[in-house]
């Protein structure tokens, strides 16, 4: 802030009588009538008469029946009955309410004795379906686990979905500046991201409405706005237009943006606990128009998103105070009387310093005074108690500029710039007050924050600065801001000073029962998993002695039995994702029970490879098998053998025979036990497959039928290049780097493919969705690398091949269709890569392009 010439003192609430919600203007993207309780509209826009055809003259006074449709106004009464008591609007999509084949989209809200209904003309009537996109737009958001990383994504996410040059997420300070905390903008625009806005630049008629309307687009800052009429209603008043969409700008909000080069732009509010944590900001060059079906859309999106950012926050917090409850307990033995609190400060200033970070911390009880780290005289905490004392003792009392509330901090011989206080007695007497140093910042505003003044028709008034250039300003004498979380953990921690003891006591106690009932708990469970192991490992061993001729040779056996079964564990709960050999699980549970006779099992026929449901169910039916043979059947007499044999059907499905041979003989069990049922029912119920059971004299004979669809011819393990993992290491060779171009029609695809690209090394990736804005970046640009999607839509991306190649820059090709012959053929130095690809297969894809390449 500047002052005048004459040195008078420039009035900042001249910006806040500035009444935007009465400017009595609409933009003109869309037209307004104001309808009364009775349906005859009292006011109208003067742009009627372009968009609906009637002058806005002629319609005043009139019924809103005589100029909608026969039914249109049906379907809108009962809209507006879903509201309930006026609130929000209604918003109807692609409507002809004018039965002349025009479609609109429309809002319906109510302001004062009018229903206000605004409509815009829909040009586009084909389908669509933006809200489709904002779910996988914010599962993109959602994976980002800091706010700054969430508001990076989100102003991609907000770009690819508007269109907008430049978008920014803007979060809002204690002192109500603004900072840009993310940012993505168009190639060639100068950044503003870290940049601070003064409060003045949003006042606070201006967040009042961002706060009850959340979302604001201003098409063309050079369009002449529509006035409404008549100007006036019956008592004298303007209309208010707080949550109309087609409000009309603040001239001088006009002025700001024609300062900063955007012609057009859109905002939409952040809101926390009903209140504005921040603004995504969205800015173009040219004038630029999204509709309203996709405004909600977008308005969608970042109702979720600041659902998003609340959880991480709120996370913070919560955490923070449960780490100042879990004091609880161990402060409330200190804290019995002020002596004990007073003997025992070094730990409890230990244990707050764990849970609100703090340069220092000092106590006053009962006159007497104790501090440790960073923390002003006795002399001087006696002046600053005496100015607490004038401040609510009923709640905790934080600042980071001290010196501006008591400026003889500026003479502390210790340089504490923010203190945090916690009352702990009924009166305003004792507190615990935790310090932080002076944190000098150097600050980068979005311009001088201190704008000039000229005369207005209110006096003198605050204008929009011309430059936005980086504005640099050292800040002294503030420290690091108390939190939210911080405040909330020191209320905690101050009313636990306050409670009953008692009741902290009884509370105290039952946390320690609820703790010792989970104990007990988990160790009956130790307990029950123990057990079953060792009846394991005593089975085994007891099994083990016979056929041992010395106790090496059973050591060897025992060792030999428990470490195939841990194999065989581990093939069970390995088998994710890729096939697997299946005489490969037949002999590891072999090797379980009998490593030393594996001859005795014959496995014959052709190996063959088991998708990972069939193994996982016939891991656990072959371990039944062949423990039943060890311990019951064939495999447990001496002589006794068992025959498995694979058959490959016509229809491809694949048939298991088993028959036990030379064993004792066999008789039906009395009833189905665990082993059995698993036999009998684990392949028909979770394969849809078949099995057979019988037991027959000779022996037990098994038969099974494992449908072709989990069934390959391949036998071997998954060779390594398939999985993600050894991708990356036959990657490993090449690292890219330079600028890349992504040519892809899907939005979330293209993402996706450009967040690959940089963890792979890229300093800078571009995405366009067709051929014609592949071929302008490339005309305007140079590119290192490139992936092009074959298919875009009613295009394909071969003038982009053609291009690239005749630049000679290496790119791949990438397809879901797999119809890439003649491509491949035009183009052997661009290599297919399937859909949906990962960063392993991309970087092996890349690898092989760049090494082809000679690079």
């Amino acid at each position: 802030m500047t002052d005048s010439p004459g040195d008078a003192p420039v009035d900042l609430d001249n910006c806040a009588r500035e009444q935007i919600q009465f400017l009595g203007h609409v933009q003109p993207y869309g037209c307004l009538l104001a309808v009364s309780r009775d349906w005859v509209i009292d006011h109208a826009s003067a742009n009627t008469g372009d968009m609906l055809g009637h002058a806005a003259e002629t319609l005043i006074g009139t019924d809103l029946a005589g100029l909608f449709a026969r039914g249109v106004l049906h379907d809108i009464r009962g809209r507006l009955q879903m509201l309930g008591h006026g609130t929000g609007a209604a918003r109807i999509y692609g409507i002809e309410p004018l039965g002349d084949g025009r479609v609109f989209d429309m809002s319906v809200h109510l302001s004062g004795a009018h229903y206000l209904f605004e409509l815009e003309p829909k040009d586009d009537t084909g389908t669509r379906d933006e809200m489709s996109l904002v779910q996988p737009l914010i599962a993109r958001v959602r994976r980002r686990p800091e706010i700054v990383a969430m508001a990076r994504e989100a102003a991609r996410a907000m770009k690819a979905l508007t269109g907008f040059d430049r978008v920014m997420i803007y979060q809002f300070q204690r002192d109500d500046s603004g900072r840009v905390i993310a940012e993505a903008a168009a190639p060639g625009l100068a950044p503003f991201l870290g940049l601070r806005f003064p409060a003045s630049d949003i006042p606070p008629q201006a967040r009042a409405l961002y706060e009850r309307n959340p979302i604001r687009l201003i098409r063309d800052v050079d369009a002449a706005p529509q006035p409404i009429l008549p100007a006036l209603d019956a008592a004298g008043q303007r209309l208010d237009l707080s949550l109309s969409v087609t409000r009309a700008v603040s001239p001088i909000h006009l002025e700001y943006l024609r300062n900063m080069g955007v012609a057009a732009s859109m905002s939409v509010s952040i809101l926390r606990d009903g209140k504005l944590w921040g603004l995504i900001a969205c800015h173009h060059s040219t004038p630029h128009y999204v509709d309203y079906q996709k405004r909600s859309a977008v308005e969608l999106f970042t109702q979720l998103l600041s659902y998003e950012i609340a959880a991480v926050e709120t996370g913070a917090e919560r955490g923070q105070i449960a780490r100042a409850r879990a004091l609880h307990g161990a402060m409330l033995s200190r804290m019995t009387d002020g002596t004990a609190i007073a003997d025992n400060f070094d730990g409890i200033a230990r244990e707050i310093g764990e849970v609100i970070a703090c340069d220092g911390i000092a106590l006053w009880i009962n006159d007497r005074y104790h501090a440790t780290g960073l923390a002003p005289t006795r002399e001087d905490f006696a002046g600053l108690r005496q100015h607490l004392g004038g401040v609510d003792a009923g709640r905790v009392h934080a600042i980071d500029r001290l010196i501006d509330a008591y400026p003889a901090s500026g003479g502390f011989a210790a340089p504490v710039a923010g203190i945090l206080a916690l009352p702990i007695s009924r009166g305003p007497r004792d507190y615990v007050v935790l310090f932080r140093r002076e944190q000098v910042e150097t600050v980068t505003w979005a311009g001088d924050p201190a704008k000039p003044a000229q005369p207005g028709p209110n006096g003198l008034r605050l204008t929009p600065r011309k430059s936005f250039e980086a504005w640099s300003q050292t800040v002294r004498h503030q420290s690091a801001p108390w939190s939210d979380g911080d405040i909330a953990a020191a209320e905690t921690l101050r009313i636990t000073l306050l409670e009953v003891v008692l009741k902290i006591a009884d509370d105290s106690i039952a946390e320690r029962k609820r703790a010792q009932e989970r104990q007990e708990l988990m160790i009956a469970e130790l307990n029950h998993r123990v057990r079953n192991i060792l009846n394991l490992v005593r089975s085994l061993v007891s099994q083990s002695r016979s056929g041992a001729a010395s106790m090496d040779d059973y050591g060897r056996i025992l060792d030999g039995r428990i470490d195939a079964l841990a194999r065989a564990h581990d093939q069970l709960t390995g088998a994710q994702g890729e096939t697997a050999s299946l005489r490969g699980l037949i002999e590891t549970e072999i090797d379980a029970f009998i490593a030393a006779h594996r001859q005795r099992v014959q496995i014959t026929g052709t190996d063959v490879a088991l998708a990972p449901e069939a193994f996982s169910a016939l891991a656990l039916v072959l371990h039944e098998l062949v423990t039943n043979a060890a311990k019951y059947g064939a495999l447990r007499a001496l002589h006794g053998w068992v025959e498995v044999e694979l058959t490959r059907c016509a229809d491809g499905a694949l048939r298991i025979d088993w028959r036990e041979r030379g064993g004792a003989p066999v008789r039906p069990p009395a009833g189905r036990g665990f082993g059995t049922t698993v036999i009998e029912r684990s392949i028909p119920f979770e394969l849809g497959g078949e099995a057979d059971l019988h037991f027959a004299l000779t022996g037990l004979e098994a038969r099974f039928r494992i449908p072709a669809r989990f069934v390959s011819a391949d036998p071997v393990r998954p060779a390594p290049a398939k999985s993600d993992t050894a991708r990356d290491r036959a990657g490993t060779a090449v690292r890219l780097s330079g600028r890349a171009l992504v040519v892809e029609d899907n939005m979330i695809i293209a993402m996706d493919a450009a967040d690959i690209l940089s963890e792979l090394g890229c300093d800078d990736v571009v995405t366009a969705s067709g051929v014609g804005e592949a071929l302008r970046l490339i005309e305007t640009g140079s590119f290192d690398l490139a992936l092009l999607d074959v298919n875009l839509g009613h295009e394909t991306s071969v003038p982009v091949a053609e291009a690239l190649r005749a630049r000679g820059v290496p790119f791949l090709l990438a397809t879901g269709y797999g119809a890439t012959d003649d491509i491949a053929a035009a183009y052997p130095k661009a290599p297919a890569l399937k859909k949906p690809y990962t960063k392993g297969s991309m970087r092996a894809g890349f690898a092989a392009l760049l090494n082809g390449a000679g690079t």
